[in-house]
């Protein structure tokens, strides 16, 4: 049983659908007063409305300076301060190389990775003032560990996203601040559904749990690395895919039996 987080605040970026959402959800459940961030207020207003009365969305572009800055001093304004930051918001579209632009690349690493260090900059005055913070990125095992065609930008930024980490833990240690990641695997979420019941069981078939993830399995290993008990872990990062990444070869996974 997790010592209760009740009463404290998490910004939640790109929690308007899909793992942020969850993520955003299971911290309202915890009694968490829950900042949801999204690019349409309308978006993270409903979110919010979901969660309860301890929630309220936020609308900004956390790739720029001033959207972070800003969700925070809401934060700050709203409930006082800011505990948790969950640094979820990202985008994954696909460009195979010989057909990704500089402008894709950019634009990933900037909505991706630039944000994750924007957003953690933006956090650190009001963390700093509480003597104590956590910090949950939300990377991938695409890039750190595995990778996927149309997806070398996103690769690169979720990779960049642990080599960020590991400094970053190093240099907020003192003020008593941890940074850690999770690393979903295949997650059932919105875009996935649209893609039919086909794909899916494709996707299924490739994890030796024989199903995909979803939000919550992801919010709950957030969870744990904002809560007490987690106090003494910084810098590391832990896989949640079903076991998707252990297997070596397809023959493998038709030895499962």
């Amino acid at each position: 049983m997790l010592k209760s987080l009740q009463g404290k605040t998490v910004i939640v970026t790109g929690a308007s659908r899909g793992i942020g959402k969850g993520i955003a959800l299971r911290f309202g459940e915890a009694g968490l007063n829950v900042v949801v961030v999204s690019r349409s207020q309308g978006d993270a207003d409903k979110v919010a409305a979901e969660i309860g009365p301890n929630a309220s969305g936020f609308a900004a572009d956390v790739s720029t300076e001033e959207g972070c800055k800003a969700m925070v001093e809401a934060a700050v304004t709203r409930y006082g301060g800011v505990d948790v930051l969950c640094v979820n918001a990202g985008i994954f579209p696909a460009a195979k190389l010989g057909e990704m632009t500089a402008g894709d690349f950019d634009h990933v690493i900037s909505t991706n990775l630039k944000s994750t260090f924007l957003g953690i900059s933006a956090v650190l005055p009001a963390m700093t003032r509480a003597g104590s913070g956590r910090i949950i990125i939300t990377s991938s095992i695409t890039g750190p560990i595995t990778g996927y065609p149309g997806w070398a930008h996103y690769g690169a930024s979720k990779a960049g996203q642990l080599g960020f980490m590991r400094t970053a833990a190093i240099e907020l240690a003192p003020k008593n601040i941890t940074v850690n990641a999770v690393m979903p695997g295949n997650i059932m979420t919105e875009g996935l559904e649209g893609n039919g019941p086909e794909y899916i069981a494709a996707m299924e078939a490739s994890v030796p749990l024989r199903r995909l993830g979803t939000p919550a399995d992801i919010a709950n290993a957030a969870l744990f690395f904002a809560s007490e008990e987690a106090a003494y872990i910084t810098g590391q990062s832990i896989v949640v895919d079903g076991g998707q990444i252990l297997p070596e070869s397809l023959g493998a996974l038709e030895a499962m039996g």
